[in-house]
């Protein structure tokens, strides 16, 4: 029974981590088509998304028969909780890339970004891929000190999100409403979408230890 439940834990990690990597390259893909109003790219990553969307069914489906079948207590009830909350953050990140891309190509044949700003989205969408790899390595590992490495990772996108909002606010800004709010909308997409990326950092380290990264460091 008890290889059996690792078994299945193994397995369920795995496929959160290649579902890291799959809104990753949604990601990367949806960045591409604002950057270069390419509305093949964004097409491409909306018709994709259902795929995306079934592996998460096949999740959250893993995680339902770990819980009917190995009738799980203590740590093991934890993982298999911790699951589900894991498969609900990756899905969203991937809702966060399908939004990049739906405005993309609601502004075709328009660059959806100013010049301006164009710089910070292509950080930005680095830094995403960047942090969705790192959460597959997380999830791949089950280290508590990987997922601490993570938390940290995610202040590079909270600084390029501050000062896109300088851009913005300056009295130079000469590109009305309309853009601002896609503006400020795409960075809000991207910071959230780091955002998830760290609470799956936070959630394998409270499976992994039962704590909180804050109760951990205050442990040591």
């Amino acid at each position: 029974m008890r290889d059996a439940y690792q078994e299945q834990m193994v397995a369920l990690n795995a496929l959160l981590g290649e579902m890291c990597d799959t809104v990753g390259r949604e990601m990367e893909s949806a960045t591409q088509a604002l950057l270069d109003a390419d509305l093949e790219r964004a097409e491409q990553v909306i018709s994709d998304h259902d795929g995306f969307a079934a592996r998460s069914a096949e999740a959250e489906e893993m995680a339902f028969e770990l819980l009917a079948l190995q009738a799980p207590v203590a740590g093991d009830l934890r993982n298999i909780v911790g699951g589900f909350q894991l498969v609900a953050e990756i899905d969203r990140m991937g809702a966060l890339a399908l939004h990049v891309a739906k405005v993309a190509r609601r502004r075709h044949p328009a660059r959806v970004l100013p010049e301006e700003v164009a710089g910070y989205f292509v950080e930005m969408g680095r830094l995403a891929v960047e942090l969705a790899h790192s959460a597959h390595h997380v999830l791949q590992s089950q280290n508590p000190e990987d997922a601490l490495t993570l938390l940290e990772d995610d202040d590079a996108m909270d600084d390029l999100h501050r000062h896109l909002f300088t851009v913005m606010m300056d009295r130079d800004w000469q590109h009305g409403v309309t853009s601002a709010v896609d503006v400020t909308l795409l960075g809000r997409y991207y910071e959230r979408f780091a955002d998830h990326a760290v609470s799956i950092a936070r959630r394998v380290v409270f499976q992994a230890t039962g704590k909180t990264p804050e109760q951990l460091k205050e442990a040591s």
